[in-house]
């Protein structure tokens, strides 16, 4: 019989798109505020595998990926989200639209997971609105997109980052368990 057991803390990692670099900058400090400083910012990367996101937002938006020194529990994360959520609303335009794009979520050893308030087959609920996204798994000494990954998130770049900072986290995590 197996039995309970905590869990191992995470690496919170969030996502910012947007037009507006000096938008990101700014939020990229919100969130320093709230969950500790940060460990890792990705260059900018062009969003451009869809137009999701152009009409409310704009046009020729970047992505940065940001993750913070502090390991969080894995079940925090609907609280990140209704604050990454809270941030896009304090940042809409006059006409109500979203200036900025906050996509939170984690990576463990064996996936990367994201906060959504979207249902779906492959997200279990976890609370107040709040579903978990299987977005990449790690097998055969890399992550792996998996058939409903985004696009972009299977690509090789952001593939790379996220076995990069799966490094970072395995470095954090023997300092706390040992």
């Amino acid at each position: 019989m197996s039995k309970p057991s905590p869990p191992t803390p995470v690496k919170l990692i969030t996502s910012l798109i947007s037009k507006d670099r000096s938008l990101i900058a700014f939020v990229t400090a919100e969130l320093s505020q709230a969950y500790g400083g940060i460990d890792f910012m990705s260059r900018f990367i062009p969003f451009t595998t869809t137009t999701y996101y152009q009409a409310e937002i704009g046009e020729n938006l970047m992505r940065r990926f940001i993750t913070f020194e502090k390991l969080i529990e894995p079940d925090m994360l609907p609280e990140v989200k209704r604050c990454t959520d809270e941030l896009e609303a304090k940042h809409k335009d006059g006409e109500g639209n979203r200036k900025v794009n906050c996509d939170p979520g984690y990576i463990a050893f064996d996936h990367l997971i994201l906060a959504t308030n979207k249902k779906y087959a492959h997200r279990p609920y976890l609370r107040n609105g709040v579903y978990a996204d299987l977005t990449l798994i790690y097998k055969k000494k890399s992550f792996q997109p998996l058939e409903w990954t985004y696009p972009d998130y299977g690509s090789a770049e952001i593939i790379e980052i996220m076995n990069r900072l799966r490094e970072r986290y395995k470095v954090q995590l023997k300092g706390i368990l040992t």
